[in-house]
C-alpha cells in the first residue's frame, strides 16, 4: 500500500499501469454531481416575471463595446433568437459589480 500511495512503481511495469487505469476510472466514472461541476449557464436566459412582460438575462459580454441603439438592436436579435418569437424590447438595464464592472443586463420586452 505505501508503495501505491507514494507512486513508486517505475513506468513500464504492470502495477503502474494499474494504478494509472484506476485513477482514469475515477476520473470518468465519477458522476458530475460527486464533484458539484455544474454546467456554465446560458449567455441568454430566460426569467420568470410577473407583470406579463418576458424578462431574459444577457452576459454582460454580448452587449460591451456597442453604442446604445446597437445595444438594443443586440439585445432584440438574441432574445428572439432565444426565445423563438419576435421579441420588441422595452427596457435594457445594465447590472454592475462592485468594481462598476458590467456583469449583464436585465431585458424587458413583449412579444
Amino acid at each position: 500500500m505505501k508503495r501505491f500511495l507514494l507512486w513508486d512503481y517505475p513506468r513500464a511495469v504492470w502495477q503502474y499501469d494499474v494504478m494509472v487505469a484506476i485513477i482514469l476510472a475515477f476520473i470518468f466514472l465519477t458522476p458530475r454531481e460527486f464533484f458539484r461541476d455544474q454546467p456554465r449557464a446560458f449567455d441568454v436566459a430566460v426569467l420568470p416575471s410577473e407583470q406579463g412582460a418576458d424578462v431574459f438575462w444577457l452576459e454582460g459580454e454580448l452587449l460591451s463595446g456597442l453604442e446604445e441603439e446597437q445595444r438594443w438592436a443586440k439585445a432584440t436579435e438574441l432574445i428572439s433568437k432565444r426565445s423563438g418569437k419576435k421579441q420588441t424590447v422595452i427596457r435594457l438595464e445594465p447590472l454592475f459589480d462592485n468594481e462598476k464592472q458590467t456583469k449583464g443586463f436585465m431585458v424587458y420586452s413583449n412579444h
